[in-house]
């Protein structure tokens, strides 16, 4: 699979809905990373770079035949939500209940398939907290090699109310 650069626009699934200042600095900041390939790879990331997210970033590796997600990182702010610590689990053991929702991972199979981000804002879908029902979350697709996505940086802004 072959990226250009211009495969780094942002899919936004709110369009209309402001970007929270959060999701809109490490959207730039990926897009600035490793302007010589398609795709940044996980070895460009420098936590350094955004401290102050690291509490609602989570870290998904892509595995193949079965596409499959795992976690490989999850930041207090995402476990606190998640109920329980999901590191080292795969989504849906994580999430059991996205068995019965067909779409439930269809971003990120197309972020792993197509290496293009994206943003949502709406109702959280993975789990149900009592003080966070909306979210806004970036998904961004990492390369190793450049192409082939092995990793999906996502970070999650949680809405109280």
């Amino acid at each position: 699979m072959s990226h250009s650069p211009a495969d780094r626009t942002l899919i936004d699934l709110s369009p209309g809905e402001a970007m929270h200042p959060n999701i809109k600095r490490l959207y730039e900041h990926w897009r600035a990373l490793a302007p010589d390939r398609p795709l940044p790879g996980r070895q460009h990331i420098d936590p350094l770079n955004f401290p102050d997210l690291l509490p609602g970033i989570w870290l998904l590796q892509v595995e193949r035949d079965p596409l499959r997600f795992r976690y490989r990182l999850a930041g207090t702010n995402i476990v606190e939500v998640a109920g329980h610590e999901v590191t080292g689990l795969y989504m849906e053991e994580a999430h059991p209940q996205i068995k019965n929702q067909p779409n439930a991972l269809a971003r990120y199979i197309n972020a792993a398939k197509n290496g293009r981000p994206s943003r949502r804002k709406g109702k959280a879908t993975l789990w149900q907290h009592k003080d966070f029902h909306l979210i806004e979350n970036l998904l961004l697709p990492l390369a190793k090699d450049g192409e082939t996505v092995d990793m999906i940086l996502v970070y999650t802004q949680l809405y109280t109310g």
